[in-house]
């Protein structure tokens, strides 16, 4: 049993449901964020963290790099895992701020439509989800390493100079 569950972790086809599901998670968050941008401000401006100035350009700026960064995950262009893994360390940080402060806001991590905009104080659960997608985004970066090199030791990928 755990020889075949080590094959399943090692497998190609793991690494590209991972890589799949993560990048749909970002290009579904984007777009619901961009559908919305006055909720998603207020969301923002909710933390406290940004001088408002600076609200209305990061409600436009955070959900078209989410967009690039899901469609360059999904292309798996050389970059896109490490702007979700740096986007992923900020929600982490501003869910822990947000947690540490007891607000009771929404998180905004999935737009206006995402159903914990209906029920506030979901923060941990929102911290849990994206824990659960940075760990994700290790096990891509961990495949990477490791079955990458490995392949390319053993001749299976052939690299034009």
């Amino acid at each position: 049993m755990t020889g075949l569950l080590r094959q399943l972790f090692i497998s190609c086809r793991a690494y590209l449901c991972v890589r799949t599901l993560l990048g749909l998670l970002f290009l579904y968050a984007g777009i619901m964020k961009l559908g919305d941008l006055q909720n998603f401000a207020t969301v923002i401006d909710g933390f406290g963290l940004l001088p408002e100035s600076w609200v209305g350009p990061a409600a436009v700026m955070l959900p078209a790099l989410e967009l690039l960064a899901a469609l360059g995950l999904l292309a798996d262009m050389r970059g896109a895992l490490g702007a979700v893994m740096i986007m992923l360390l900020l929600f982490v940080a501003v869910l822990s701020y947000g947690i540490l402060l007891g607000l009771d806001i929404d998180c905004g991590c999935f737009g206006p439509e995402d159903p914990e905009a209906q029920a506030y104080g979901t923060l941990r659960s929102s911290l849990a989800r994206d824990m659960a997608m940075m760990m994700a985004a290790a096990y891509l970066y961990w495949w990477r390493h490791t079955q990458l090199t490995k392949q390319s030791r053993q001749g299976l990928f052939i690299r034009k100079k």
